[in-house]
Order: C-alpha cells, then structure tokens, then sequence
C-alpha cells in the first residue's frame, strides 16, 4: 500500500519568532518513504534539523514578520495491516522494566497520575494484567469521553478530560496513557497521520492525529483510545512522554496559525481499483 501524506501550515508572527518545528515522519519511517520528503518554506528561510531526547526528528527556524507557510508533500510505503493485537502479551514486574522504560511511568505535563492513582486502581486493580488491562483502559476512555474538534483545549489535562468527560484525541491518548502509568504499565504519548484508510470517511477536515504505545512483554504495542480499533496506515511522526514533547510547533513569542491543511490518502491503483 501506498500513502500520500502532507501539509500546509501557515503563521502570521509580529516579528522574528525562534521555532520549533516537529512535522517529519519519525526516523523508524524513513525506509519507507517513496519520495523527497523535504520541508519547503514560504518566504524561503534558513532550517537546521535534529535529534531530540525521545529520537525525534526536529526543525530550528526563526519565522520571519508576517506569515510563513510550512509545507511537505510525500509518498511512503506501508504493510496495510492494522495494528498489532497480541491478547497474551504479559505486564512486566517493574523491576524487569528496561531502565529507559522507567520514564514512562512517571507523571508527565498532561498525565497528572497523582490525581488519578486511586481512581485508576479501584476501577482496573482487580481485573485482568497485561494485555488485557490496558484494553480495559482504552474501552473506559473510549465510552467516558466525548470527542468534538469543539471540545480542543490547549492546557486540558488527563485529570480535566477525566471530569469534563470531553476533548480530541490527544485527550483520549492523555487519559489512558496516565491510567495505565497509575497501574505500572509503561506508555507514551505518539502524533502522526492516521487516515479514513479501511473506514467510512469523516465529514471533518483531515488533522493529524494522537494514539500511545504501551510496554508489554518487552516491546511497545500500539493502543488507540478514541478509534479502540486496530486502524490501517498509521504514520508515526513524533513520540514522547505527552503532547509537550510533540508539540507540532513550539514558537519562543507570538505566533498565530493563520491556515491548516492535512493530507493522509491511501494511493488506489488501477489494478487495485479493477
């Protein structure tokens, strides 16, 4: 299978804004990208790329006054099998947790898990480990929140998305991810394209997305607490502790997004078409 991906992301700034930028595809992808997938600026501006703590990729830039728009076009390959679902993966005891797991059981920005241990055992402590406890997880976020694209808060936590009962996806992902914390698994936070790929389309402009990965049995699977379905043609983007650390854009001054556009597309094939 083939994907399109892409964007195009305008700001308007009042003068030269530090930026930045966490728009490319995630180094684990970069095997399967088909086509350049350079970032382009408007006006043309000077970029320095590198690696963050978390292995990200990132872009240093200073906006200049007035708008810039940000933009990548691609195609990148993917298996076209959903996410992996694996019943008997066991909850590792903490004290066989790799040390750089640790980290991932930790409160976070956006997890606050001092507001939701209690909470978070009475309601999962007795039920299944492993696997099947961090779906339990993702079915009580997936039934407690409400999604609306209305409901986006940029300073929502898990324990506001917890008592407002509503929010995006990145608040379906912060409220497991802090539950499962509460209950000693490892999980992180994770950005990227997720398109209508096997699934009816939403009316709603394409966005990128929000999922997590929890660590089970010695590897990070993948969990989706707003979709609670295994999807087709996810492309990782960006990982971290929460959305902090994935953060689209982080801007060091003002800076206004003055136009948005996603692309994520399944390529259909004359042969696949027939």
């Amino acid at each position: 299978m083939q994907i399109r991906c892409g964007y195009e992301i305008t700001y308007k700034c009042p003068a030269p804004t530090p930026m930045i930028l966490m728009l490319s595809v995630h180094p684990v992808r970069l095997n399967d990208i088909l086509s350049q997938p350079a970032m382009t600026f408007n006006p043309q501006i000077g970029a320095r790329s590198y690696r963050d703590s978390h292995g990200n990729s990132c872009t240093r830039i200073i906006a200049p006054p007035g708008h810039v728009t940000i933009a990548s076009d691609f195609l990148i390959n993917d298996s076209g099998a959903p996410d992996v679902v694996e019943p008997d993966a066991r909850q590792l005891p903490i004290e066989q947790l790799p040390d750089d797991v640790l980290t991932y059981l930790l409160g976070s920005r956006y997890c606050d898990t001092d507001h939701l241990s209690n909470m978070a055992w009475s309601l999962f402590g007795n039920g299944p480990e492993g696997w099947g406890r961090v779906q339990a997880i993702c079915d009580y976020v997936h039934e407690r929140l409400t999604f609306g694209y209305q409901h986006a808060s940029a300073t929502r936590t898990a324990w506001d998305g917890f008592r407002e009962q509503r929010g995006v996806c990145r608040d379906f992902a912060h409220l497991a991810i802090t539950l499962c914390r509460c209950m000693n698994i490892p999980a992180r936070y994770c950005t990227g394209y997720l398109g209508d790929i096997g699934v009816p389309a939403a009316p709603e402009p394409m966005d990128f997305s929000a999922w997590f990965e929890a660590y089970l049995d010695g590897r990070w699977y993948t969990f989706d607490a707003r979709h609670n379905t295994p999807r087709v043609g996810r492309v990782l983007m960006a990982r971290g502790r929460d959305a902090t650390d994935v953060a689209l854009s982080t801007s060091f001054g003002p800076a206004k997004l003055a136009g948005f556009k996603v692309v994520t597309d399944e390529i259909v094939t004359a042969a696949a078409a027939e």
